[in-house]
């Protein structure tokens, strides 16, 4: 078993999710399994299908026939369940973002604590990683990843000095990239400045959003009606997404009616946002950004 992190907001997951115990409930991010694991607990003849594209993942499968698990990002999620017939299902949750397995990992590349490759990549077998971007993309690419997924102000000077320094030897490691950028880093601030950089490089690796769009885009034709969507996030915008679609079935949160002026909305929300207790952000440090948001399907 590959050791993951303790499962954020657990019991408010399953809460939501509204077990029935002969239903289909599918976990899209699996990781170390606790949230799926802990879904499996409630069901008689249910099943969990599982979805998780870094197979290091596969490692915390559990030897229980009720659980499916496929080694694929979840934008493919309508494929893949509608080929083993299992679409309508009852739940889908999604707990975004990465492990703290990856990050702990340092060939990963994912953390600015230790020196390693600009991989990031959560599936290994991907071709791009953060790297190629970093040598190869133009100014107003590396611009636009900056202020877009990073949501960092001095994007552009960030992006002229990588490229001066990628011209004289290209840069290939984390402690590499913290060197070139250092001067960059606001006094006080030097922390969340580079999780800011490292953030947007690996949401561009993994196409991050995009991929979150799909899932959500296919969420209301997976379904059934009274099912629940439940989902976790860790940063703004992402939340954003997942906010505006729940209320509105679109990415800019605009509610269209009917001739009769009746919402056309595939979800109704459940709860307001849930965030994680100061106890349980004492016990476990990943939970202190999630966001929790549970809609059910009209």
């Amino acid at each position: 078993m590959v050791k993951y992190h303790e499962p954020v907001l657990l019991n408010e997951v399953i809460e939501g999710l509204n077990i029935k115990k002969n239903g289909i409930y599918v976990d899209s991010t699996f990781g170390g399994g606790g949230h799926a694991k802990a879904i499996l607990e409630k069901l008689d003849n249910g099943k969990v299908i599982a979805f998780d594209q870094d197979k290091d993942a596969m490692a915390n499968i559990p030897d229980d026939e009720r659980l499916l698990f496929f080694n694929h990002n979840f934008r493919f999620i309508k494929n893949f369940l509608m080929f083993h017939n299992l679409i309508p299902v009852d739940g889908l949750f999604a707990d975004l973002g990465v492990s703290s397995y990856q990050f702990d990992h340092q060939e990963r590349g994912f953390s600015t604590r230790f020196t390693g490759p600009l991989d990031m990549r959560m599936d290994k077998s991907a071709g791009k990683d953060a790297a190629d971007i970093v040598n190869n993309y133009d100014e107003q690419k590396l611009v636009d990843v900056f202020r877009l997924y990073g949501e960092l102000k001095n994007a552009r000077n960030l992006a002229k000095t990588i490229i001066k320094e990628r011209n004289n030897k290209s840069i290939e490691s984390t402690d590499q990239l913290i060197e070139v950028l250092e001067q960059f880093a606001p006094r006080g601030k030097r922390n969340k400045f580079f999780a800011q950089v490292f953030q947007a490089l690996r949401i561009e690796v993994n196409e991050e959003l995009d991929a979150l769009k799909e899932f959500l885009e296919q969420s209301p034709g997976v379904l059934k009606p009274g099912g629940r969507l439940v989902i976790i996030s860790y940063h703004s915008l992402e939340d954003r997404l997942v906010k505006n679609f729940m209320k509105s079935g679109n990415f800019e949160g605009v509610i269209e009616k009917d001739f009769y002026g009746n919402k056309l909305v595939p979800f109704k929300s459940i709860k307001k946002l849930i965030i994680p207790s100061e106890i349980e952000i004492k016990r476990n440090n990943r939970a202190r950004s999630a966001k929790l948001r549970i809609a059910e399907k009209t």
